[in-house]
């Protein structure tokens, strides 16, 4: 909860001044790039996290990384003041809270994808279509793959989640034929 004010707080900064200086979408996704990186680089995370690390050197690696991304100006000064705040482990939270904001204002709704492999270019374009249909909105699909899932897709629009995957419909089936511990299934007639 920590976490995500201060998420809240330094989003709503971000995007403060990236209207007021005309370059909010290229902010954002200057962040958000960074944030996704941030994320997928155990090494990365260890080096900007670990106390042990100095500041120059966390310094030298953030502007390194930003030289080598071609981030702007205002995005290396917000990495360099999360950094020096010690603020780095908010950064993923900021980055959403940055695209959850930016996409209401501009009327898109995201939606989490989730299949077991990835699937064409066609399934997700008739998917994005059914849910823009369902939520009257633009849908803009985040895909993502977990191969527990089996088959099937399971989609996140906010706090409603559709939930088409063979796991779940074999963990039901499972609930409905074996009685749990709790002894909520039903009994037979």
């Amino acid at each position: 909860m920590v976490n995500t004010n201060v998420a809240r707080r330094y989003a709503a900064a971000i995007l403060e001044i990236g209207r007021e200086s005309g370059n909010l979408g290229a902010l954002v996704e200057e962040i958000v790039f960074f944030a996704q990186n941030y994320q997928a680089s155990a090494e990365l995370r260890n080096a900007l996290e670990n106390p042990l690390v100095s500041y120059d050197a966390k310094r030298s690696i953030l502007t390194d990384i930003a030289d080598q991304l071609g981030l702007g100006q205002t995005a290396r000064n917000t990495l360099l003041l999360l950094n020096e705040r010690r603020r780095m482990r908010v950064l993923p939270d900021i980055a959403q809270q940055l695209k959850e904001k930016t996409d209401l204002e501009r009327g898109v709704v995201r939606a989490s994808v989730t299949t077991a492999v990835r699937l064409s270019e066609g399934y997700y374009a008739k998917l994005q279509a059914e849910l823009e249909k369902m939520t009257g909105k633009r849908v803009v699909l985040d895909r993502r793959e977990d191969p527990s899932i089996i088959a099937g897709v399971i989609a996140r629009i906010g706090d409603t989640v559709i939930d088409g995957s063979i796991r779940t419909q074999l963990q039901e089936m499972k609930h409905a034929l074996l009685p749990d511990a709790s002894g909520s299934a039903s009994s037979p007639a």
